[in-house]
């Protein structure tokens, strides 16, 4: 049986939608539900994934936003007693570990990507090693991007990077307007790397790095690894499961 706790965007539309939600379908609250469904865009979708993943529920996602990767399509006749037919899918999400100028080390998690990004009107000066095995000397660019199978059709799709299914087991490290060398299209490596992105140049050269929508400021370097002791459960009507949204896009970039 479905017991699904609500929580929504504080926007109209979503609003909208979860009053049409809690119409046709009982809600509890949290820690007696066993579903927690989601209404908003993507970027909600992985607040409420960090927020509530120590509760170790499967999340249900319903877009009121944009694209809403993560999420199934709203409809008024979705019987969402039969929530328990959905197709789960389960990701692990990437951790980072940030040093800055100030020698303080901060750690996040991200679900999508990490991306490194210059902060200034200067271009990031950057060296990448996977483990003691270095991936490249000396990036200048205007930053780059580690990104999960789950974000590859996010900002690393827009960034020119490849599209990772989802039982690659694999991570896309790709560059965002690399001026030398002009040519590096990037690597794709095992979800099991250690990857170490320093900043070559922090003082004349700052960067920044961001998991998720999370921000550190003045990096010196960035330690970045699969963190599979956490799983995000995420549930996808069968006829719009996460794989095929995937595949879809995968076929789309062939074509274009």
């Amino acid at each position: 049986m479905i017991n699904p706790f609500v929580v929504s965007d504080k926007n109209f539309k979503s609003t909208k939608i979860k009053n049409a939600v809690i119409k046709k379908i009982k809600t509890h609250s949290l820690l007696k539900s066993n579903l927690i469904i989601v209404i908003g865009g993507d970027g909600f979708m992985l607040e409420t994934l960090k927020k509530y993943s120590k509760y170790k529920k499967p999340f249900y996602g319903i877009n009121s936003g944009n694209y809403g990767f993560l999420m199934n399509k709203f409809s008024e006749k979705t019987n969402y007693k039969n929530l328990n037919k959905a197709r789960l899918v389960s990701i692990s999400p990437l951790e980072m570990s940030v040093k800055n100028r100030s020698k303080t080390v901060k750690k996040s998690i991200a679900i999508n990507e990490i991306s490194v990004l210059r902060q200034s009107r200067q271009t990031a000066s950057l060296t990448i090693s996977n483990g003691k095995k270095q991936i490249i000397k000396h990036l200048i660019s205007d930053g780059v991007l580690v990104s999960t199978p789950a974000g590859s059709t996010a900002y690393n799709l827009s960034v020119y990077g490849p599209i990772l299914s989802l039982d690659s087991n694999k991570l896309s490290i790709s560059p965002i307007s690399a001026f030398r060398p002009r040519r590096w299209k990037g690597k794709i490596v095992s979800d099991k790397s250690k990857i170490t992105i320093k900043n070559l140049n922090p003082i004349k050269r700052p960067i920044s790095a961001v998991a998720d929508n999370i921000e550190v400021r003045n990096v010196i370097s960035i330690s970045i690894k699969t963190n599979n002791k956490i799983k995000f459960n995420l549930l996808f009507d069968k006829n719009r499961s996460l794989q095929k949204k995937i595949k879809i896009e995968q076929l789309r970039k062939e074509t274009n």
